[in-house]
């Protein structure tokens, strides 16, 4: 993977981290009722899953291309409208909340785990996000499995980053979530639409 397409990569995941996801809002609950060490158990179970879900997408994406590259330019441009729908969506979605009264979650680490992995791993708007996101970076001229490696790594890095500090702050989070969600809905939801008419247009 090229430097630049890696920055590019890593500034959109960074964005992709920092927007309200079931990942994050498990570690949110979690860093609230257990604290920020045991939820640690639960982020490394959905990253576990984050990683599945990138390998299932990146290589069965990576063999359609090589049956014709004009595959790769279709998803692109598919992968990126249904990125700006996601970010038209999110604008006007209302703040996110998160109401732990009446919640009994096991605090047991692989039940912690356990909960992480199916978050990520089973979720179908998961596999289809990284199904549209995943075709703007991928270079057919280079290795598959260094590129796999690279996205990877990169993503996990600065998922669990976030989720370290949203399970960390939790007391903090979600009041401020609560003052300015539609605000910050706002902003991710514009990033979205950025991303998904602009790489497609980059890559063209």
């Amino acid at each position: 993977m090229a430097l630049n397409t890696w920055l590019l990569f890593f500034v959109t995941s960074v964005g992709i981290s920092l927007t309200p996801g079931p990942n994050g809002l498990l570690a949110l609950t979690h860093g609230a009722l257990h604290g920020g060490r045991r939820t640690l158990f639960t982020i490394a179970g959905g990253l576990i899953g984050f990683i599945l879900v990138i390998a299932l997408c990146m290589f069965g994406i990576g063999a359609l291309v090589q049956s014709s590259i004009t595959w790769l330019v279709v998803l692109k441009w598919v992968g990126g409208l249904y990125l700006a729908w996601l970010g038209i969506k999110l604008w006007f979605a209302p703040p996110v909340g998160v109401d732990l009264t009446g919640q009994i979650v096991a605090a047991r680490s692989h039940v912690l785990f356990r909960q992480g992995f199916l978050t990520a791993a089973t979720n179908p708007k998961c596999l289809l996000f990284f199904s549209a996101l995943l075709p703007q970076f991928i270079d057919p001229d280079r290795s598959l499995a260094v590129q796999f490696a690279v996205v990877a790594v990169t993503y996990t890095v600065t998922e669990f980053v976030t989720e370290c500090a949203i399970a960390s702050a939790a007391a903090q989070v979600r009041p401020w979530l609560a003052r300015v969600g539609r605000r910050f809905n706002q902003v991710c939801g514009g990033i979205f639409v950025a991303v998904g008419l602009a790489l497609p247009l980059r890559s063209a």
